[in-house]
């Protein structure tokens, strides 16, 4: 199993019409073999980024997101808002699920190595 946090920094003006862009989220992750959950985490504190926040079963399964039609289509609502809305770039990070207290019987996820998307 294993996580993957991107981190956006949207400057405060802009935070209602991202969060709007996520409610209307083509939600073709959903559907993806693999896919866990999509949360999406409100920053609380000035200069903190949201964070797009999705497990999945698997490393491999990720990968095949992110080199599905599904995912170019899911992001094609992604650049529509201007430069001025965002005040820095994004981060991705991902991880590896060591344990999960709510699934005690998960093997954890092998050690894979730096993730090569593409």
């Amino acid at each position: 199993m294993i996580t993957v946090a991107n981190r956006i920094y949207v400057a405060p003006a802009y935070g209602d019409a991202f969060e709007e862009r996520f409610r209307k989220r083509a939600g073709l992750v959903d559907g993806m073999p693999g896919f866990v959950s999509n949360q999406v985490l409100r920053p609380v504190n000035d200069g903190d980024p949201y964070i797009v926040f999705t497990i999945w079963n698997s490393r491999e399964d990720f990968l095949n997101w992110v080199r599905s039609d599904e995912f170019v289509k899911g992001h094609a609502q992604s650049g529509t808002m201007p430069p001025e809305a965002f005040t820095g770039p994004n981060k991705l990070e991902v991880h590896e699920v060591l344990q999960d207290s709510t699934r005690p019987d998960l093997k954890p996820e092998p050690k894979g190595g730096p993730l090569k998307m593409h």
